[in-house]
């Protein structure tokens, strides 16, 4: 069967996807991305075109469709890599062309797990824990009385990440009452009206964070499914969050309820009839000995192109599924991989787990790396990409995020 692959976005996500497209296929997917970012500058395993308004609706359902009617004989594979883009498909699936194939979410469902404040609140009562949570209007003059410090975050990830400010934080670290109100102030000033979310810090450093990638079947059945610890996140203002180093099948927190945590994935995204890649981000809390849930998003992670050296091509995964309809294994990938994206002198400096640290250390020539790929020959991107790694060495040194 004829089948192409058109990827929405132009970061790290989108690079590596597409990677998994040239690495099992050997062809190039196409990507429409809103702007030009590093990450997919100067490749060539991918071919690439920019629309400005691309997160636009009319104008997505226009360029996603004329893409689709160019190729109107074959199937298209179309791939989220952000949530703006999983909710433009989701809410405007009846609008796209005929031939375009990909996961078929409810709406509403998606929605609960875009915006922060639906998602606390609609999975409450479901059988994952969460940390201590407020819902805060910006409009609000009285704040809740909690222990500092807290995480700040916007509840309308989409709107938040549309707008541009000074100073502006994807997560914020809230150490007083008076930090509160200055950032409160920023973030009003900036224009975005939503709900806000203040919520417990679990005590620990990056090391108490984890990553777990599933897939949900077009039958929403979890097929695939890891689980790794990350030892060093991103330190920047808007990359906060997303894990550097990590090792999946691995923890140094021996105590960790794993197993337990891993079914209790399972049940939630089959009990929501949830359908394609997720990503779990948790947080160990060593005080209680549980995993709480920090958010859940609705696509593959920025770092989840590590599932594919443990036999889980994401693309493939996603072909076999919805272009080939096949019955796909139950993967539980417990193998131990390292991915890093950071240069080994920043995993070396920086994280402050010994045991991860040591770990992470021997493992080091087996390592992952999403965004080097040796298939990609252009000598321009190396160089871009080398550049990348030595900017790292001055991301951490004035980073503004200490755990």
């Amino acid at each position: 069967m004829n089948f192409k692959i058109l990827i929405l976005g132009s970061d790290a996500n989108a690079y590596y996807m597409a990677r998994c497209y040239y690495e099992a296929f050997h062809q190039k997917a196409h990507l429409i991305g809103k702007e030009k970012l590093a990450f997919t500058k100067f490749s060539n395993i991918l071919t690439v075109s920019y629309n400005k308004f691309l997160w636009q609706e009319d104008v997505f359902i226009k360029t996603v469709n004329n893409y689709a009617k160019s190729f109107i004989n074959d199937k298209i594979l179309l791939v989220s890599t952000n949530e703006t883009y999983s909710i433009l498909i989701a809410k405007n699936q009846d609008k796209l062309s005929s031939n375009l194939v990909f996961p078929k979410q409810d709406y509403n469902t998606l929605k609960t797990l875009v915006n922060k404040k639906l998602f606390y609140q609609t999975y409450q009562k479901q059988n994952l824990l969460f940390p201590k949570t407020y819902f805060y209007n910006i409009q609000d003059e009285i704040f809740p009385i909690m222990d500092y410090p807290i995480i700040l975050k916007p509840a309308d990830v989409i709107t938040y990440n549309h707008l541009n400010f000074k100073d502006k934080h994807k997560i914020y670290k809230i150490n007083s009452f008076n930090e509160l109100k200055s950032v409160l102030k920023k973030i009003k000033t900036s224009g975005y009206q939503g709900e806000l979310i203040l919520q417990e810090y679990i005590k620990g450093d990056d090391s108490h964070l984890y990553d777990s990638i599933v897939y949900v079947d077009k039958n929403h059945h979890v097929k695939v499914i890891s689980f790794a610890q990350i030892g060093l996140q991103e330190h920047t203002l808007s990359m906060v969050g997303n894990a550097a180093t990590l090792i999946n099948g691995y923890s140094s927190f021996l105590d960790a309820p794993i197993k337990k945590m891993k079914q209790a994935i399972i049940s939630f995204m089959e009990n929501i009839n949830y359908t394609g890649f997720a990503e779990i981000d948790m947080k160990y809390d060593s005080k209680s000995k549980n995993f709480k849930v920090l958010e859940i998003n609705a696509r593959q992670g920025r770092s989840s192109y590590y599932i594919s050296k443990l036999g889980a091509n994401l693309i493939e995964v996603l072909v076999k599924d919805l272009i080939y309809q096949q019955e796909l294994a139950s993967l539980d990938l417990n193998n131990e991989v390292l991915l890093s994206f950071v240069p080994k002198c920043i995993v070396k400096k920086y994280i402050k787990n010994e045991d991860f640290k040591n770990k992470a250390l021997a493992m080091w020539k087996q390592r992952v790396s999403p965004m080097e790929c040796r298939l990609d020959t252009n000598f321009k991107r190396f160089l871009l990409m080398k550049k990348r790694l030595w900017h790292y060495r001055k991301d951490y040194k004035h980073a503004y995020w200490t755990s």
